[in-house]
């Protein structure tokens, strides 16, 4: 008898539900690998274009940095502090410890990780000198941005683990959703510029996706702490918000505030802010 295999939306539907059944480390790990893909593909632009516009450069920028603040306050603090109230927490505690913490480990991270931005010269290298090649340089600085995006999809996914109430899968899928979104224009920022100074095709484009392979493991490691030590949790969600508040300010902003779009990437920015606000607001 011939075997009669399972339609395609029976597949999907079965996927569907096999991921909620899943673990939520296992989760965390899998939405970390979505966001990591979504900045490969973004940075796979090189292999048809050499440059892209400045404007549309910016606005990109101004988008990513959107999506990332209203996740820090939708996905991350507004949670902390629902949960904090839930464990007979001042409410306020966790959300302005963990916000500044967070922002205090970037800020260490900055000054001590060798790291190079892109578009300045090699002697403009930040963090402990070292005789690394540019190309590593370049990495590290934007994996400097991408462990707070890691850790925020998986504390999102080890809190709707938890049983809080506050806390769910929907929500947790919306901020993968959103930081995946905004990893596309983030993997082109990075490839292009590459490209235009020089690089191969092939090597822009390794360098732009190797610069998101730090998300599924921060996205593991945030999973798990907040799975097996519940009381952090709420420290662990204003963690996540405070650190990539201190990307979207001491990075993104002023880079675009460089060249006179700054209207432009400020329309942006609110425009990424409204569509991760309309994601978690309805997924979650």
């Amino acid at each position: 008898m011939r075997r009669v295999h399972g339609t395609p939306s029976a597949n999907g539907a079965s996927m569907i539900q096999w991921f909620q059944n899943s673990d939520p480390i296992v989760q965390a790990l899998l939405a970390g690998t979505f966001t990591w893909a979504l900045t490969a593909l973004g940075a796979a632009i090189v292999f048809g274009l050499t440059r892209v516009n400045r404007m549309i450069f910016d606005a990109m920028l101004g988008f990513a940095g959107g999506v990332m603040l209203a996740a820090s306050y939708w996905s991350l603090l507004a949670p902390s502090i629902e949960v904090a109230n839930e464990l007979g927490w001042p409410s306020w505690l966790p959300a302005a410890v963990g916000f500044l913490c967070g922002g205090a480990f970037l800020y260490g991270l900055d000054r001590t990780l060798p790291h190079l931005h892109r578009g300045h010269p090699d002697d403009a290298a930040e963090g402990i000198q070292t005789a690394w090649q540019r190309s590593v340089l370049l990495i590290l600085a934007i994996t400097l941005h991408n462990i707070p995006e890691g850790l925020a999809v998986g504390v999102a996914f080890g809190s709707a683990g938890s049983g809080q109430a506050i806390a769910s899968l929907g929500g947790a899928t919306a901020l993968a959703i959103g930081i995946g979104l905004q990893n596309i224009p983030e993997g082109v920022a990075v490839a292009i510029p590459l490209r235009s100074e020089g690089m191969s095709r092939k090597k822009a484009w390794l360098i732009g996706q190797a610069s998101a392979l730090v998300e599924p493991l921060a996205a593991f490691v945030g999973a798990a702490v907040v799975v097996h030590i519940t009381p952090v949790l709420p420290f662990a969600l204003s963690f996540a918000a405070g650190a990539m508040v201190y990307v979207v300010v001491e990075e993104l902003v002023p880079e675009t505030q460089q060249e006179g779009n700054e209207d432009l990437a400020t329309l942006f920015l609110m425009i990424g802010f409204v569509v991760m606000m309309i994601l978690d607001v309805s997924l979650g």
